[in-house]
């Protein structure tokens, strides 16, 4: 990270993350399902000391998602990254973006334009200064209904932990491409995405989660 706004950047998430975690900090951190990729995470030391039940409170309300790389999101940066040409030379809309791996992953992969959306403007500060961190350019928004009659490709990750974002998967059979990964819903089986396997992978920094949260499923639409 260099120059003037990034500092900025961090200092802002810095100032969101001690409201919840006083103690906690972000640094720097090489992805292990995709080392290529470095994104500021939440250091890894939940578990050195026991949280006060007003902080477990307000971790559940206001979770700082942006602060962890998802394991849905590790696999399909890792899949675009290890075939570029799903990609390379397209639009691509990244909905529910957090950290903002899977478009710095299309970014990286040669996509012609890249637009990261995240609802959550402390997010999309995160993808900024993720974006940063892996020297790519993005086009963070708030709003991903403009972004859809532009898209070629889109793609998502981890978004259904809120089974009413379901309605999303039918809202992307605008774009000709979609690639979907989720760890969340073991039965999913979308009408008209193809099932293209199942990746294990872990998300970081490591929450202890239960072992079924570990296995990614990778779904596209390809018209």
């Amino acid at each position: 990270m260099t120059g003037d706004s990034g500092r900025v950047a961090l200092a802002t998430l810095h100032a969101h993350l001690h409201q919840l975690l006083p103690r906690a900090s972000l640094v720097a951190t090489s992805l292990p399902g995709v080392p290529s990729l470095s994104l500021w995470l939440l250091q890894d030391t939940l578990g050195a000391e026991p949280l006060a039940p007003e902080t477990i409170n307000a971790l559940m309300d206001a979770p700082p998602y942006w602060s962890f790389c998802w394991a849905s999101g590790q696999v399909l940066a890792q899949q675009i990254l290890a075939r570029p040409e799903c990609v390379a030379g397209k639009i691509v809309l990244d909905v529910g973006s957090g950290s903002g791996v899977v478009a710095i992953a299309a970014a990286r992969a040669g996509a012609a334009r890249v637009l990261a959306c995240d609802l959550d403007p402390v997010a999309r500060t995160a993808i900024a200064l993720n974006a940063q961190e892996n020297g790519v350019v993005l086009e963070i928004i708030a709003d991903m209904h403009d972004a859809l009659p532009v898209a070629e490709v889109i793609t998502a990750a981890d978004i259904l932990y809120d089974r009413d974002n379901l309605s999303l998967l039918e809202t992307f059979r605008t774009a000709p491409t979609i690639l979907l990964a989720d760890s969340r819903i073991p039965d999913l089986d979308p009408p008209g995405y193809r099932r293209l396997g199942e990746f294990t992978a872990t998300t970081w920094p490591d929450l202890g989660e239960s072992q079924q949260y570990n296995c990614v499923r990778l779904f596209a639409v390809a018209t």
